[in-house]
């Protein structure tokens, strides 16, 4: 599986698109309309364009509430990809720490207090990663995203379309994942069996006054 320029700009903008919607994601829309504009034409350009007519369309405090209410409100419907597969546990723990040394190697430093399995900054890490680093790290959580992308589309979400757009560019659920995704929707994430540690090492932790992304 390889990235190609195409590939990139779609992580790069599906990473926007999935952030807050703030007046520096709202005041770009029209750039990033443009950019979508020039996508080959089909089923990604086609679910990024549903997506930006509800941008438009869409007042911005009801944006950003229903932003909210989707995706902070709502395990179920979360941005934390490890936690779908994960659960809080020391398995997340470790899973959180090995994405972090992943960016680091490409110099992507995460913002205060952000953890490393947020989808957006994925997405980041994808559009900037040498070769197909970025794509093989969104290939390696696509039973998270399948369950996100089913979560989404039952609730009839807006975003829905930002999730299918990006898991049509990635390889389809094979046997054991299909039968994963179904346990996972069927009982949730794992539970911790024992101890009451926290899921996440300290060195997951971003350190304060560390400069944030661009």
């Amino acid at each position: 599986m390889s990235a190609d320029r195409g590939d990139r700009l779609v992580f790069s903008l599906l990473s926007q698109l999935l952030d807050y919607p703030d007046e520096r994601l709202l005041g770009a829309r029209e750039q990033i309309e443009e950019a979508v504009g020039s996508l080959p034409s089909g089923k990604i350009q086609r679910c990024l364009r549903a997506f930006l007519a509800y941008l438009r369309a869409t007042p911005e405090l009801e944006l950003q509430q229903r932003y909210v209410a989707t995706f902070d409100l709502q395990r179920r419907t979360g941005l934390h990809l490890t936690y779908f597969t994960e659960g809080d546990t020391r398995r997340r723990g470790m899973a959180l720490l090995r994405l972090k040394r992943r960016y680091a190697a490409v110099g992507l430093q995460l913002l205060e207090g952000e953890l490393p399995d947020y989808l957006p900054v994925i997405l980041e890490f994808a559009a900037l990663a040498p070769g197909d680093v970025g794509a093989r790290l969104l290939a390696e959580h696509r039973t998270a995203l399948e369950v996100l992308r089913l979560a989404l589309r039952e609730q009839a979400s807006p975003y829905r379309h930002l999730i299918e757009a990006l898991c049509l560019g990635l390889p389809r659920p094979g046997p054991v994942e299909l039968e994963r995704i179904g346990r996972l929707i069927r009982e949730g994430p794992p539970a911790e069996r024992v101890g009451l540690e926290p899921f996440a090492p300290p060195e997951v932790v971003p350190v304060p006054g560390v400069g944030a992304r661009p």
